[in-house]
Protein backbone atom coordinates (compact mmCIF):
# COMPACT_ATOMS: atom_id res chain seq x y z
CA UNK A 1 0.00 0.00 0.00
CA UNK A 2 1.01 3.44 -0.52
CA UNK A 3 0.27 6.90 0.15
CA UNK A 4 0.80 10.02 -1.80
CA UNK A 5 -0.43 13.43 -2.24
CA UNK A 6 -2.94 14.15 -5.04
CA UNK A 7 -0.49 15.53 -8.28
CA UNK A 8 -1.86 16.54 -12.03
CA UNK A 9 -1.53 13.31 -13.13
CA UNK A 10 -3.73 11.41 -11.21
CA UNK A 11 -6.89 12.84 -12.20
CA UNK A 12 -7.79 9.93 -14.22
CA UNK A 13 -6.95 7.62 -11.32
CA UNK A 14 -9.20 9.43 -9.53
CA UNK A 15 -11.92 9.37 -11.38
CA UNK A 16 -11.40 6.09 -12.14
CA UNK A 17 -11.47 5.32 -8.05
CA UNK A 18 -14.84 6.59 -7.78
CA UNK A 19 -16.52 5.18 -10.57
CA UNK A 20 -15.13 1.81 -8.97
CA UNK A 21 -16.63 2.58 -5.84
CA UNK A 22 -20.12 2.92 -7.24
CA UNK A 23 -20.19 0.64 -9.50
CA UNK A 24 -22.18 -1.49 -7.48
CA UNK A 25 -22.74 -0.08 -3.77
CA UNK A 26 -24.47 3.51 -4.56
CA UNK A 27 -23.76 4.40 -0.50
CA UNK A 28 -20.81 6.74 -1.91
CA UNK A 29 -22.73 7.99 -5.59
CA UNK A 30 -23.56 11.71 -3.72
CA UNK A 31 -19.88 11.49 -4.80
CA UNK A 32 -19.12 10.09 -8.08
CA UNK A 33 -16.61 10.49 -11.30
CA UNK A 34 -19.07 13.40 -12.40
CA UNK A 35 -18.92 15.65 -9.32
CA UNK A 36 -15.17 15.24 -9.21
CA UNK A 37 -15.18 16.65 -12.67
CA UNK A 38 -17.41 19.32 -12.57
CA UNK A 39 -15.27 20.34 -9.16
CA UNK A 40 -12.56 20.35 -10.45
CA UNK A 41 -12.86 23.30 -13.10
CA UNK A 42 -15.75 25.48 -11.17
CA UNK A 43 -14.72 29.16 -10.64
CA UNK A 44 -14.94 28.76 -6.76
CA UNK A 45 -12.58 25.70 -6.33
CA UNK A 46 -9.47 26.33 -4.81
CA UNK A 47 -6.81 24.59 -6.72
CA UNK A 48 -4.05 26.39 -4.90
CA UNK A 49 -4.85 23.65 -2.07
CA UNK A 50 -5.44 20.46 -4.49
CA UNK A 51 -1.94 19.12 -3.53
CA UNK A 52 -4.07 18.39 -0.16
CA UNK A 53 -6.16 16.09 -1.64
CA UNK A 54 -4.83 12.44 0.28
CA UNK A 55 -4.35 9.36 -2.01
CA UNK A 56 -4.10 5.59 -1.32
CA UNK A 57 -2.39 3.42 -3.86
CA UNK A 58 -2.59 -0.14 -4.16
CA UNK A 59 -0.52 -1.11 -7.28
CA UNK A 60 -1.00 1.88 -9.24
CA UNK A 61 -4.55 2.12 -8.54
CA UNK A 62 -6.31 4.24 -5.69
CA UNK A 63 -8.28 2.33 -3.34
CA UNK A 64 -8.83 5.48 -0.82
CA UNK A 65 -9.38 8.94 -1.12
CA UNK A 66 -9.66 11.93 0.94
CA UNK A 67 -10.99 15.13 -1.07
CA UNK A 68 -12.08 18.39 -0.08
CA UNK A 69 -15.25 19.83 -1.29
CA UNK A 70 -14.71 22.88 -2.74
CA UNK A 71 -12.66 24.42 0.13
CA UNK A 72 -11.18 23.10 3.34
CA UNK A 73 -13.82 22.45 6.10
CA UNK A 74 -15.87 19.47 4.02
CA UNK A 75 -14.46 16.50 2.65
CA UNK A 76 -15.45 13.42 1.09
CA UNK A 77 -13.55 10.53 2.51
CA UNK A 78 -13.53 6.23 0.98
CA UNK A 79 -12.36 2.99 0.23
CA UNK A 80 -12.83 0.65 -1.79
CA UNK A 81 -14.51 -2.61 -1.18
CA UNK A 82 -11.76 -4.89 0.23
CA UNK A 83 -9.95 -1.60 1.57
CA UNK A 84 -11.98 -0.63 4.24
CA UNK A 85 -9.38 -0.98 6.78
CA UNK A 86 -7.82 2.40 5.33
CA UNK A 87 -11.10 4.29 6.19
CA UNK A 88 -9.81 5.22 9.62
CA UNK A 89 -6.75 6.48 8.50
CA UNK A 90 -8.14 8.29 5.33
CA UNK A 91 -10.57 10.24 8.32
CA UNK A 92 -7.71 10.87 10.53
CA UNK A 93 -5.47 12.11 7.26
CA UNK A 94 -8.56 14.63 6.17
CA UNK A 95 -8.82 15.83 9.54
CA UNK A 96 -5.44 16.83 9.99
CA UNK A 97 -5.00 18.23 6.37
CA UNK A 98 -8.76 19.23 5.23
CA UNK A 99 -10.40 21.10 7.95
CA UNK A 100 -10.36 25.07 8.05
CA UNK A 101 -10.42 27.18 11.10
CA UNK A 102 -13.83 25.66 12.76
CA UNK A 103 -12.91 21.79 11.97
CA UNK A 104 -14.42 19.27 9.40
CA UNK A 105 -17.41 17.82 8.23
CA UNK A 106 -18.06 14.87 6.19
CA UNK A 107 -21.29 13.82 4.51
CA UNK A 108 -21.80 9.93 5.30
CA UNK A 109 -24.68 7.67 3.94
CA UNK A 110 -27.33 7.34 7.09
CA UNK A 111 -27.37 3.33 5.90
CA UNK A 112 -23.57 3.04 5.89
CA UNK A 113 -23.12 1.55 10.30
CA UNK A 114 -19.64 0.93 9.60
CA UNK A 115 -18.53 4.39 8.53
CA UNK A 116 -20.39 6.07 10.97
CA UNK A 117 -18.85 3.88 13.67
CA UNK A 118 -15.40 5.07 12.62
CA UNK A 119 -16.01 8.61 12.24
CA UNK A 120 -17.70 8.25 15.86
CA UNK A 121 -14.58 6.26 16.67
CA UNK A 122 -12.65 9.12 16.20
CA UNK A 123 -14.61 11.96 17.60
CA UNK A 124 -16.77 13.01 14.51
CA UNK A 125 -20.09 13.49 15.83
CA UNK A 126 -23.52 13.92 14.06
CA UNK A 127 -24.73 17.15 13.09
CA UNK A 128 -28.40 19.23 11.72
CA UNK A 129 -26.57 19.33 7.80
CA UNK A 130 -28.07 16.87 5.54
CA UNK A 131 -27.65 16.15 1.80
CA UNK A 132 -30.05 14.05 -0.09
CA UNK A 133 -29.59 12.09 -3.41
CA UNK A 134 -32.61 11.66 -5.65
CA UNK A 135 -32.87 8.81 -8.02
CA UNK A 136 -35.14 8.50 -11.45
CA UNK A 137 -34.82 5.11 -13.68
CA UNK A 138 -34.58 5.61 -17.41
CA UNK A 139 -37.16 2.84 -18.38
CA UNK A 140 -39.54 4.91 -19.49
CA UNK A 141 -39.00 8.22 -20.83
CA UNK A 142 -40.97 11.20 -22.10
CA UNK A 143 -38.77 13.14 -24.87
CA UNK A 144 -38.57 16.82 -23.19
CA UNK A 145 -41.10 19.54 -25.34
CA UNK A 146 -41.02 22.75 -25.36
CA UNK A 147 -43.80 25.46 -26.08
CA UNK A 148 -44.22 26.95 -29.51
CA UNK A 149 -41.58 29.56 -29.70
CA UNK A 150 -38.95 27.77 -28.24
CA UNK A 151 -36.02 25.39 -29.35
CA UNK A 152 -33.30 23.36 -27.92
CA UNK A 153 -29.79 24.53 -28.11
CA UNK A 154 -26.55 22.57 -27.42
CA UNK A 155 -24.28 24.89 -25.46
CA UNK A 156 -21.07 25.02 -24.47
CA UNK A 157 -19.25 26.41 -21.26
CA UNK A 158 -15.95 26.35 -23.70
CA UNK A 159 -16.67 27.51 -26.97
CA UNK A 160 -19.63 29.81 -25.10
CA UNK A 161 -18.20 30.94 -21.70
CA UNK A 162 -19.95 34.46 -21.84
CA UNK A 163 -23.57 32.85 -22.44
CA UNK A 164 -23.15 29.94 -20.26
CA UNK A 165 -21.62 32.12 -17.50
CA UNK A 166 -24.57 34.80 -17.82
CA UNK A 167 -27.42 31.75 -18.05
CA UNK A 168 -26.23 30.98 -14.73
CA UNK A 169 -25.67 33.75 -13.44
CA UNK A 170 -29.16 34.64 -13.76
CA UNK A 171 -30.57 31.33 -13.24
CA UNK A 172 -29.27 30.76 -10.08
CA UNK A 173 -30.82 34.40 -8.77
CA UNK A 174 -27.77 36.85 -9.00
CA UNK A 175 -29.60 39.26 -10.83
CA UNK A 176 -30.17 40.44 -14.32
CA UNK A 177 -27.26 43.46 -13.77
CA UNK A 178 -24.85 42.58 -17.14
CA UNK A 179 -22.69 45.04 -15.74
CA UNK A 180 -22.19 43.51 -12.44
CA UNK A 181 -22.28 40.30 -13.34
CA UNK A 182 -19.28 41.16 -16.02
CA UNK A 183 -17.33 42.71 -12.74
CA UNK A 184 -18.12 39.82 -10.54
CA UNK A 185 -17.82 37.29 -12.89
CA UNK A 186 -14.78 36.65 -14.68
CA UNK A 187 -15.77 35.38 -18.02
CA UNK A 188 -13.09 31.60 -17.48
CA UNK A 189 -14.16 28.88 -20.37
CA UNK A 190 -14.59 25.94 -18.59
CA UNK A 191 -12.68 22.55 -20.11
CA UNK A 192 -13.69 19.51 -18.50
CA UNK A 193 -12.46 16.37 -19.98
CA UNK A 194 -15.68 13.83 -20.12
CA UNK A 195 -17.67 16.83 -21.06
CA UNK A 196 -20.32 16.26 -23.67
CA UNK A 197 -21.64 18.98 -25.17
CA UNK A 198 -24.95 16.47 -26.69
CA UNK A 199 -25.76 16.34 -22.83
CA UNK A 200 -25.62 20.28 -22.47
CA UNK A 201 -28.79 21.68 -23.07
CA UNK A 202 -30.50 25.17 -23.10
CA UNK A 203 -33.96 26.64 -24.04
CA UNK A 204 -33.83 29.54 -26.69
CA UNK A 205 -36.41 31.95 -27.48
CA UNK A 206 -37.17 33.32 -30.86
CA UNK A 207 -34.78 36.39 -30.53
CA UNK A 208 -32.10 33.49 -29.37
CA UNK A 209 -32.13 34.60 -26.09
CA UNK A 210 -30.80 31.45 -23.91
CA UNK A 211 -33.76 30.51 -21.23
CA UNK A 212 -33.04 27.75 -19.31
CA UNK A 213 -30.33 24.96 -19.23
CA UNK A 214 -29.61 21.37 -17.94
CA UNK A 215 -26.24 19.51 -18.59
CA UNK A 216 -26.11 15.96 -17.48
CA UNK A 217 -22.48 13.90 -16.81
CA UNK A 218 -22.49 10.18 -18.60
CA UNK A 219 -19.59 8.04 -19.34
CA UNK A 220 -19.38 5.33 -20.99
CA UNK A 221 -18.89 2.08 -18.76
CA UNK A 222 -21.06 2.99 -16.20
CA UNK A 223 -25.22 2.86 -15.83
CA UNK A 224 -25.88 6.31 -14.54
CA UNK A 225 -26.26 9.87 -15.70
CA UNK A 226 -25.32 12.77 -13.00
CA UNK A 227 -27.99 15.85 -13.15
CA UNK A 228 -25.71 19.02 -12.54
CA UNK A 229 -26.64 22.16 -12.78
CA UNK A 230 -30.36 23.39 -13.69
CA UNK A 231 -31.57 26.34 -13.83
CA UNK A 232 -34.09 29.09 -15.81
CA UNK A 233 -34.22 32.39 -15.85
CA UNK A 234 -36.45 34.39 -13.46
CA UNK A 235 -38.27 35.99 -15.90
CA UNK A 236 -38.73 32.75 -17.70
CA UNK A 237 -40.14 30.13 -15.07
CA UNK A 238 -43.49 29.16 -14.64
CA UNK A 239 -43.20 27.59 -18.48
CA UNK A 240 -41.75 24.38 -18.10
CA UNK A 241 -38.19 25.39 -19.83
CA UNK A 242 -36.54 23.20 -17.06
CA UNK A 243 -38.23 19.78 -17.20
CA UNK A 244 -38.31 20.09 -21.00
CA UNK A 245 -34.31 20.62 -20.97
CA UNK A 246 -34.13 18.02 -18.36
CA UNK A 247 -36.20 15.36 -20.56
CA UNK A 248 -34.47 16.23 -23.45
CA UNK A 249 -31.06 15.84 -21.76
CA UNK A 250 -32.40 12.35 -20.18
CA UNK A 251 -33.39 10.84 -23.46
CA UNK A 252 -30.15 11.92 -25.21
CA UNK A 253 -28.37 9.79 -22.14
CA UNK A 254 -30.97 6.92 -21.84
CA UNK A 255 -29.92 6.40 -25.89
CA UNK A 256 -26.05 6.65 -24.88
CA UNK A 257 -26.50 3.54 -21.91
CA UNK A 258 -27.63 5.72 -18.96
CA UNK A 259 -30.56 3.21 -17.22
CA UNK A 260 -30.81 5.60 -14.30
CA UNK A 261 -30.35 9.42 -13.25
CA UNK A 262 -29.17 10.73 -10.07
CA UNK A 263 -28.98 14.42 -8.41
CA UNK A 264 -28.03 15.95 -5.12
CA UNK A 265 -31.51 17.30 -3.98
CA UNK A 266 -34.36 17.05 -2.53
CA UNK A 267 -36.72 19.83 -4.41
CA UNK A 268 -40.48 19.21 -5.13
CA UNK A 269 -39.34 20.20 -8.93
CA UNK A 270 -37.94 16.79 -9.04
CA UNK A 271 -40.01 14.44 -7.09
CA UNK A 272 -42.94 16.03 -9.90
CA UNK A 273 -41.08 14.92 -12.74
CA UNK A 274 -40.54 11.33 -11.14
CA UNK A 275 -37.61 11.44 -9.31
CA UNK A 276 -38.16 9.61 -6.04
CA UNK A 277 -35.65 9.70 -3.06
CA UNK A 278 -32.83 7.05 -3.04
CA UNK A 279 -30.30 7.62 -0.05
CA UNK A 280 -29.81 10.46 2.83
CA UNK A 281 -26.58 11.29 3.93
CA UNK A 282 -25.92 13.06 7.11
CA UNK A 283 -22.71 14.86 8.05
CA UNK A 284 -20.77 14.61 11.22
CA UNK A 285 -18.69 17.16 12.38
CA UNK A 286 -15.25 17.23 14.34
CA UNK A 287 -14.48 20.74 15.74
CA UNK A 288 -11.22 22.28 15.18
Amino acid sequence: MKFQQYREEDYEAVCAFLIDLNRNDRDHINWNWARFEWMFEHPEFDKNSISSIGLWFSHDKVVGAAIYDMYFGEAFCAALPGFEELYPEILEYAYRELKDSTGLGIAICDGNGKEIEAAKAQGFAPAEQTETVMKLELDRMIPGKLSEGFRFAELDPAKEAYAFQWLLWQGFDHGDDRAEFEREDPIIPQIRRRFDPALSIAAVDQAGKKLAYCCLWYQQGTDYAYVEPVCTVPAARGKGLAKAVLFEALNRAKKLGAERAYVISDMDFYTKLGFKIDRRYSFYWKSY
